[in-house]
């Protein structure tokens, strides 16, 4: 009799362990990690409020701060996210969510690992599809690869009843020509990309010559409801007199995996590429030029 109560009682414990323990559904999981991911940026804003209230720190020590306080956060919201999409890269709901909160933080090569493990399920996700598409062409336009042409409808003017003349021009009429070029893709729409022209402006005063020159090229005007007028007033009023392609909507910027602008290439005088992005921006991109050139 005490055998069988011993058993009985074993099994109901045993019982209360796993339904206590009992598995997470993806649906459970995806929404713990948006939680989490609430936590931990209310957390962020919290201490970075105290850093900036904080009137015995210099401005050097706050912006160190405000740096360590955000690759804190974003560790813990990519460690996360990379465990889940680990655990459920086959799940249609919790992959593409994830991804949408983590792509951003993630280098390109992570990102396109990440991709490749993918159900193709999941890789079907409208978003998902367009990560995998732009993943695919930073891939072929990375650092060291040779640069992809376009052709654009290039605005050269007006005719003497207002309307456009289009001239077809390419990529390849400027880079690997046998000179280093800076390539600049802008709108006139974008705060950001005015913010850089002085820099790119006294880039080509400086070195523009027999062994470099500088290229801007219009993308994605129409997303703001401009088009070629615009990019060409734009350009006169900030004095960029030197090379431009107006009119280049969409494809220029698909064909390097363009998520975001301003966004610089450095093409060799072959035009294989040397820097993209992050490493072209500010004071950096002087300074790699003048590596480039050797001045």
């Amino acid at each position: 009799m005490h055998t069988m109560k011993k058993i009985l009682l074993i099994a109901v414990a045993a019982l209360s362990v796993l339904a206590g323990c009992k598995q997470q559904t993806p649906a459970e999981a995806l929404a713990a990690f948006k939680t989490n991911m609430e936590t931990w940026i209310d957390e962020y804003t919290e201490s970075a409020k105290a850093v900036d209230a904080d009137a015995t720190l210099s401005d050097e020590q706050k912006r160190e701060k405000f740096s360590t306080l955000q690759e804190t956060v974003i560790g813990k919201i990519t460690d996360a996210g990379r465990a889940l999409l680990d655990k459920y890269p086959s799940d249609t709901l919790v992959a593409p969510a994830v991804l949408g909160e983590l792509y951003g933080y993630l280098e390109d090569d992570e990102l396109a690992s990440i991709l490749d493990k993918l159900s193709e399920p999941v890789k079907a996700d409208k978003f998902v599809a367009r990560l995998v598409e732009s993943s695919a062409a930073k891939q072929a336009t990375a650092v060291g690869k040779k640069f992809t042409d376009f052709t654009v409808d290039h605005v050269a003017g007006v005719d003497k009843d207002g309307n456009p003349i289009y001239e077809k021009k390419s990529l390849s009429d400027f880079v690997g020509k046998g000179k280093v070029m800076l390539v600049d893709f802008w709108s006139p729409w974008c705060p950001p990309c005015k913010a850089e022209i002085p820099n790119i402006k006294a880039i080509w005063e400086k070195y523009a010559g027999e062994d470099f020159d500088v290229l801007s090229v219009a993308v994605w005007e129409e997303s703001r409801k401009m088009d070629w007028h615009n990019t060409i007033d734009t350009a006169a009023f900030f004095g960029m007199k030197w090379n431009q392609l107006n009119n280049g909507h969409q494809e220029p910027a698909a064909l390097y995996g363009i998520e975001g602008i301003p966004h610089m290439i450095l093409f060799d005088k072959d035009g294989t590429i040397l820097k993209r992005g992050d490493d072209l921006r500010g004071e950096k991109t002087a300074k790699a030029v003048a590596e480039v050139l050797g001045r």
